[in-house]
């Protein structure tokens, strides 16, 4: 595990089941309509059980945008929230890169708006959606690096980044390590 104190929180690399980590809230690699699907979602809305993509429907009927975040109950999960973050296909949507960044920072303000002190992401949009990990793991790093500095609530948020693979974690790890490097 590779972990970074900044300013504003801590951020670490982990491996293993989102579904399984106990913080207050967990991010969720959404679609644009909020429909449940595979990978992280399907993960995600089977552990969590029918009440998150109950409450999804009946408070976004309209989905969220590609580079948004809504929050919803947790349901059956040991998390308090699932922040449901948008990301961009690779090769498909424009800007992709500010796509993902946007994804991540909404899905950070949506934790301090609902008061969050711990949060884990995925590896958003890098699975079917396609975007190259390497980049991925970059912007998102960068990310909550900024939104760590730019804090002001005075209160530490304690960010995991959990990776399903190996490689996913490599290069997650990297990007923290660059980022420490300066």
């Amino acid at each position: 595990m590779v972990e970074l104190r900044l300013p504003g929180g801590t951020v670490r690399v982990v491996q293993g089941d989102i579904t399984e980590m106990a913080v207050d809230a967990i991010v969720n690699a959404a679609n644009a309509h909020l429909a449940g699907g595979g990978g992280v979602d399907g993960a995600i809305h089977w552990r969590g059980g029918p009440s998150i993509m109950r409450e999804t429907r009946e408070r976004f009927p309209q989905g969220c945008v590609t580079g948004g975040a809504v929050t919803t109950a947790a349901g059956e999960l040991r998390a308090r929230y699932v922040i449901h973050a948008v990301g961009p296909r690779w090769g498909v949507d424009d800007d992709a890169a500010a796509l993902l960044a946007s994804a991540w920072r909404s899905a950070l303000a949506e934790a301090v708006d609902h008061d969050c002190a711990s949060l884990a992401f995925p590896s958003l949009s890098t699975g079917a959606y396609g975007f190259p990990v390497q980049r991925a793991a970059a912007i998102a790093v960068g990310e909550v690096a900024d939104a760590l500095a730019a804090s002001r609530s005075g209160k530490q948020i304690d960010v995991s980044i959990c990776t399903f693979s190996e490689s996913d974690r490599e290069a997650y790890e990297g990007a923290l390590r660059q980022l420490e490097g300066g």
